[in-house]
Order: structure tokens, then C-alpha cells, then sequence
């Protein structure tokens, strides 16, 4: 499955060169994400709630044009590889035809203490890709 998020590029979020300073688009891609799991009729905040969480174990992206303030982009997130305890999503960020950047974005499940643990049943990821 895959999910288009829409965002307009907000003039404080470039840098002294004019355009969407990297660390901006962890934000994008994070956003994107949690719009693909509301979309997916995951509980997010049900995992939360059971004392569970998702952390970000590593962030592929590579940059591959810039974005401007007020650029429309697209935000392109579909879920690669889904274990029972962590996963891969793929993301790419468009403005129009254009690839803006690129990224693969490593995750895993952890209790309240940081281990990486499998989630109860109903929160299992893994639903999420056909």
C-alpha cells in the first residue's frame, strides 16, 4: 500500500541558502508516515497507550534536488520490509516530476525500557503491506 502526503514548504524552513534545510525533511518524512498509518486504520496511538513505541534505528535519504518556500510536494511512503518487530519504510519526496530526495527509513518496536519486543497482536505491523 502505498500513501501520498501533500505539504506546502513554509519560508522558515529554509536555510541561509534559500532552500529546505536537510534536517527538515526528517520532519516531511515523519509526517508522512504517521498520515500512511492513520490512512492504514493502524492504532498508533493504541500502541502508545499498551506501552509500546516505534523508534527510528537508521535514516537512508539522499538528497536529490532542493525545494524552495511555497513549493507543493508530494511525499510518497509505502512500507518495504515489515518483520514483527521492526521494518523499512521507502519514501520519496516530489515536487511535481521532480525527486526532491530519497530515503529509507529503519524502525523498530521497544517497551517502556527500550528493548526491541514484539508488539501484542492487534498492533502488529506487519498487516500493513500485502
Amino acid at each position: 500500500m502505498k500513501h501520498v502526503t501533500s505539504l506546502t514548504v513554509r519560508p522558515y524552513e529554509c536555510d541561509s541558502y534559500g532552500h529546505v534545510n536537510h534536517a527538515v525533511y526528517v520532519n516531511y518524512l515523519e509526517l508522512a508516515r504517521m498520515q500512511f498509518l492513520h490512512a492504514a486504520g493502524y492504532d498508533y496511538k493504541g500502541l502508545i497507550a499498551a506501552g509500546y513505541f516505534t523508534v527510528i534505528s537508521r535514516a537512508d535519504i539522499s538528497y536529490r534536488s532542493p525545494a524552495y518556500a511555497d513549493d507543493a510536494l508530494e511525499i510518497e511512503t509505502e512500507p518495504t520490509e515489515m518483520r514483527r518487530v521492526s521494518g523499512v519504510f521507502h519514501q520519496v519526496v516530489r515536487r511535481g516530476a521532480t525527486r526532491i530526495a530519497e530515503a529509507d527509513i529503519h524502525w523498530c518496536v521497544v517497551d517502556r525500557d527500550g528493548h526491541p519486543t514484539r508488539p501484542p497482536e492487534p498492533f502488529d505491523l506487519r498487516r500493513l503491506v500485502p
